[in-house]
């Protein structure tokens, strides 16, 4: 089953995740090229297996019973980048790091609040991954990707109904290959030290040092999801080995727990904060996957 494609069985999936959390993917593939992950698609579709996709799992919650059927990893086998003038074109497995460091290299601006988000260019434009008041609608021109039936599509800006850290890509059953980014000329030395500022406010504010998903939660419209947490007295509240980080509330970090730990942590925090303030926290992170038997 699947021949000539780079894919394990039974594969852990907290590997593969920054929480370091999740039971194990029936299959997990490694593909190499737009053409690899059109013909995973159709090979699943043949054989009646479900497909999830992921990137760099820096968003993701799998649950300990794993996910069924097979799961694409959009890594390193697809993170090349190219130039042209002030476009920068990624494939989909590129981190955001890697492609905001070039941009600084090539003297272009517009992705500075990029360079520390800890994920890949395909999701974090499915996304509309976003920091310090930068987000990918406002530099994306256009995104080429796979559709479920192994067709190639392609979007520009206006067709990809981008939205706070949402896009409708998903909607589409679009997987993303390739993204091309619009940027404007500035200083390079100027640009490379509001990357190093930005990161070393991230350094100073976040649980880099803890297995986390990033932000847990969406910031709801005329609040901050962290200080409703932290009002609401749960900064270090823990369910098991899952913990509100003591460092900045709005990151539930794993401390040698499970998922289940995780998910009851979510609920616990989002149903304390609505009962209290009356403001309903929405997961910014995807949880996917089966609960344990």
């Amino acid at each position: 089953m699947f021949e000539g494609y780079e894919v394990i069985r039974n594969a852990p999936m907290r590997d593969y995740t920054t929480l370091r959390l999740g039971g194990p993917a029936d299959y997990l593939a490694f593909p190499r090229s737009g053409e690899e992950v059109a013909g995973l698609f159709r090979e699943a579709g043949e054989r009646g297996l479900p497909v999830t996709v992921i990137g760099h799992g820096s968003n993701l919650l799998v649950l300990d019973g794993g996910i069924r059927g097979l799961v694409i990893r959009i890594g390193r086998g697809m993170s090349a980048l190219r130039r042209e003038e002030n476009r920068i074109t990624a494939q989909a497995g590129a981190m955001l790091s890697a492609v905001a460091g070039a941009a600084a290299e090539a003297g272009l601006s517009g992705l500075e609040f990029a360079a520390g988000i800890p994920g890949t260019c395909g999701g974090g434009v499915t996304m509309n991954a976003g920091a310090y008041d930068g987000e990918m609608s406002r530099v994306v021109r256009e995104v080429s990707g796979i559709d479920r039936e192994g067709r190639r599509i392609r979007l520009g800006r206006e067709e990809l109904d981008f939205g706070y850290r949402h896009s409708g890509i998903p909607a589409r059953g679009l997987t993303v290959t390739e993204a091309t980014f619009e940027l404007e000329t500035g200083n390079r030395e100027a640009i490379r030290d509001r990357m190093a500022e930005l990161n070393r406010r991230r350094a100073e504010k976040q649980p880099l040092d803890q297995p986390s998903a990033g932000s847990t939660f969406k910031r709801p419209e005329g609040y901050f999801a962290a200080a409703l947490i932290d009002q609401c007295g749960l900064r270090g509240r823990a369910v098991g080995g899952a913990q509100v980080s003591e460092k900045h509330a709005g990151f539930l970090i794993n401390r040698g727990g499970t998922s289940r730990d995780f998910l009851e942590l979510m609920n616990l925090v989002a149903g304390i904060v609505r009962e209290r303030t009356g403001v309903t926290l929405e997961p910014e992170i995807r949880v996917m996957g089966e609960e344990s038997v």
